[in-house]
């Protein structure tokens, strides 16, 4: 697993972040949001679905972010927009730097948002069948 800065796992999906050290949310320029998500808030709530369930009010000292994050969440659950996910893991015991990385292979849809409650649930996008060319059967 590659480890990212904050800023460039957010430029990977072609977002650039309000914070290059705290950003919890923006907006890429494919018209998709790219959030912010700690490990403790993810559950399987079904199979093929990975869940991210949070409040707004958890991070009480970043009202800047917030309200950005509640804006964004916003546009995704009225415009059907795609949510894509950066994961900010906390610094393992005896280190001072923490974790990021980016989940590339999951696309999220925000399910509800009741301006501070809110869950995203984030599937592997359907990839189409193949289409083989069909032989021709031969007579005998």
């Amino acid at each position: 697993m590659v480890s990212y800065s904050l800023s460039s796992a957010y430029a990977s999906f072609g977002a650039t972040p309000l914070s290059k050290l705290r950003a919890l949310s923006a907006m890429a320029a494919d018209g998709s949001m790219v959030m912010s998500c700690a490990p403790p808030y993810f559950v399987r709530s079904a199979p093929g679905v990975l869940r991210y369930e949070d409040k707004l009010t958890r991070t009480p000292d970043d009202v800047r972010g917030r309200k950005l994050l509640g804006e964004h969440l916003t546009l995704a659950r009225d415009g059907a927009l795609p949510v894509r996910m950066v994961v900010v893991s906390p610094p393992p015991r005896g280190r001072t730097s923490r974790s990021v990385h980016v989940r590339a292979d999951l696309i999220g849809t925000v399910t509800q948002f009741d301006g501070d409650h809110f869950i995203v649930d984030f599937v592997r996008p359907e990839e189409p069948e193949e289409t083989k060319p069909k032989r021709k059967r031969q007579r005998d």
